[in-house]
């Protein structure tokens, strides 16, 4: 008879795992219980970059084959201990620690996306960010991707700037420039959108900022605009709701060559690679950050 559940107990807190058996990821197969001990290892890397930070899940009670929905409010019945922040009118939960990214498993939340401000310092982001999705689909839509975030890191290191990237664990890429702290939204959109003309105005048939994908033919989309207040990208580590159960992996830029697909990290590969390169997004984990001030204040003198 298969388990209806499961009690685990983590850092003295007792989690009830329902219906453990299910499977969510059926081209694997990957149960739910599976699901959990894969989020287990992958907490030490996870969690230090989500703390701090306004919390947005996607649920998929059934799996990436299922339904799916947004969770931006912390639902009525979460447990004493799990932490929340309110923002506006929204009650957002906070992911701290190993328990309550167990208990946010559970509840089939399948993706784990942040806010680009921290809750201590809202409204003040803390890297400058750039989400790099191309229009066409497989390896020749990633191909023009890492193009493209190989470029972007070109223009960025010749403004005195420099970035860490990771796969997006969907089709494309995302670089984060570390910032020092200060900046608003409103300053670091400033750069984005110098940095995003420039590219395109030297790229024009590779990279768009164009924002209706009807419009955007197989160029690709270069996404300045996400990195904004109330807005959310998918954490680094964080799995993502796909047939191959695919994780948004940190990558070092050598390793952004033709053999390199979002395929190469799933939940079935990436513990091995975080046992062998550790984390490559940790140096934003430290309070050293690039100035703007130089950049913003060409951006005005040019305007």
């Amino acid at each position: 008879m298969p388990v209806t559940a499961k009690t685990v107990t983590v850092d003295g807190k007792e989690i009830r795992i329902s219906n453990p058996d299910k499977v969510l990821f059926k081209e694997i197969p990957l149960t739910k219980w599976d699901w959990i001990m894969h989020l287990t290892r992958l907490a030490p890397y996870l969690i230090p970059h989500c703390r701090g930070r306004f919390l947005t899940t996607i649920r998929f009670p059934d799996g990436p084959d299922g339904k799916s929905f947004y969770q931006k409010n912390a639902p009525s019945h979460i447990p004493d201990w799990m932490p929340v922040s309110e923002s506006g009118k929204i009650r957002y939960m906070r992911l701290e620690d190993t328990a309550g990214l167990i208990y946010l498993g559970n509840l089939a939340c399948l993706e784990y996306h942040l806010s680009f401000d921290r809750i201590t310092h809202p409204d003040q982001p803390s890297d400058l960010v750039f989400d790099i999705d191309p229009s066409q689909r497989g390896r020749v839509g990633f191909q023009q991707s890492m193009e493209t975030a190989l470029l972007t890191r070109e223009t960025l290191r010749s403004l005195g700037l420099d970035g860490v990237v990771k796969t997006s664990g969907a089709t494309g890429l995302q670089i984060y420039v570390p910032l020092k702290r200060g900046y608003t939204f409103e300053e670091t959109r400033q750069v984005s959108r110098f940095i995003s003309q420039y590219l395109t105005e030297r790229h024009p048939h590779l990279i768009t900022v164009e924002r209706m994908v009807s419009k955007r033919g197989t160029k690709v989309y270069f996404d300045y605009l996400q990195h904004w207040r109330g807005k959310s990208l998918i954490a680094p580590y964080s799995p993502r709701a796909r047939e191959e159960a695919t994780v948004s992996t940190p990558v070092h830029w050598e390793e952004l060559r033709p053999s390199l697909r979002p395929e190469c990290f799933t939940l079935s590969t990436i513990h091995r690679r975080l046992a062998r390169v550790g984390d490559l997004f940790a140096p934003l984990l430290q309070k050293r950050g690039y100035t703007l001030d130089e950049i913003l204040s060409f951006i005005g003198k040019k305007g």
